[in-house]
């Protein structure tokens, strides 16, 4: 029978490797510790020795992403050591501005502390000045929140007071010369008269009527497109959808990259590495292969039964584009507002307000209770 105990102030002995990795032994008998499920601690499955596992407050949680594991065939060149700030918040890493040892995160409004990270990262090749001015994005929060039904009367007059910040979103752009064979049907309408049987004025009669039929026809072909600038937003900050929602991006006018053009804005490092970069974009170049191979078919409607995509001459940007964001609270909840700073495009996401809402929805029941008085009598 063994017996429990629980020290953490006496020392252990040092870890031990092995051929199976990593080993730590009981400070009591020598046994090894293994990991006990549903507690912090390791324990001797000997003598029941416990070792709390304490944590390290300056750890973090590191993820490799294959742009390190990678790296070896990236050229020195388009590679470039940055240092940036992490968001405890949402977790996004940006850099801050020139001088700023203290700021909010753009996007998620707490409270950021300059204590730098250093990564290693693509260097981008061009970027999209911003166009829309910081009166003129404030201007269009202050109209959009205007706008929004249901909105809560706090958050208008708050409007006023909301800060807005100009943001680097990065992003990916890319290039490739795409072949793809495919097979399918083409479908083609005929109709054929159906004769049937209905009763009209108590008697049975006889009627015809005509009825769409579909005749397929066997179908292949192959599509040759050339892919231009597909664009993939290498940032995990923005709630699903948005970002796509600012599109569309002028990239006829990028610029080639100039640390001039980021001065007093911050820009955020991309999330989304080179290789996921690529495979999302092809997603949406898979996408609009399919919809050529229906229009290649032709017909009225159109199956595809099989196709392979090949890809040559691929090429990639790391790109920047501005946009001008307000993380604002209500209610102890954050929301965010965006505007393209080429364009102008406005997306963001609202509060309601539940009073309003009650208060409409007695108005429309009151409404129809007076109408239905009305016509009973």
């Amino acid at each position: 029978m063994t017996s429990e105990h629980h020290d953490s102030s006496l020392p252990t002995a040092p870890s031990q490797s092995t051929g199976r990795g990593r080993q730590f032994p009981c400070g009591q008998c020598g046994a090894m510790l293994e990991f006990d499920p549903g507690t912090t601690s390791l324990k001797c499955v000997y003598c029941g020795w416990l070792n709390e596992i304490a944590p390290n407050a300056a750890a973090a949680i590191d993820e490799l992403d294959l742009q390190e594991h990678l790296r070896q065939l990236q050229s020195n060149a388009s590679m470039v050591e940055t240092l940036l700030v992490r968001c405890v918040g949402c977790g996004a890493e940006q850099t801050m501005k020139e001088g700023v040892t203290a700021a909010e995160c753009v996007f998620c409004g707490k409270a950021i502390v300059a204590q730098a990270i250093s990564k290693r990262l693509i260097k981008p090749q061009s970027l999209l000045p911003f166009h829309i001015t910081q009166q003129q994005a404030a201007d269009s929060f202050k109209r959009w929140i205007h706008s929004r039904w249901f909105a809560p009367g706090a958050l208008k007059r708050n409007a006023e007071q909301q800060k807005i910040g100009g943001t680097y979103l990065p992003a990916w752009t890319f290039d490739s010369n795409t072949t793809s064979p495919y097979r399918g049907q083409r479908g083609e309408n005929y109709f054929e008269t159906q004769t049937y049987t209905t009763i009209e004025n108590g008697k049975s009669v006889t009627r015809t009527r005509q009825v769409q039929k579909i005749r397929w026809y066997p179908a292949s072909g192959t599509i040759h497109h050339f892919f231009n600038d597909v664009l993939v937003l290498a940032t995990t900050s923005l709630p699903k959808g948005y970002g796509e929602e600012l599109e569309p991006w002028d990239l006829g006018n990028l610029l080639p990259f100039d640390e001039r053009y980021l001065s007093g804005f911050i820009a955020e490092a991309y999330h989304v590495d080179l290789p996921q970069g690529w495979q999302r974009g092809t997603v949406i170049m898979d996408a609009a292969v399919q919809q050529m191979i229906h229009r290649d078919i032709g017909g009225d409607h159109q199956r595809i039964d099989w196709y392979q995509t090949a890809h040559r001459d691929m090429a990639f940007k790391h790109i920047l584009l501005p946009v001008w964001i307000s993380a604002y609270n209500y209610h102890n909840k954050g929301y965010l507002f965006l505007v393209n700073g080429r364009t102008g495009e406005v997306q963001g996401q609202r509060p309601y307000s539940a009073m309003k809402i009650t208060a409409f929805v007695l108005m429309i029941l009151t409404t129809v209770g007076t109408i239905v008085y009305f016509m009973s009598r």
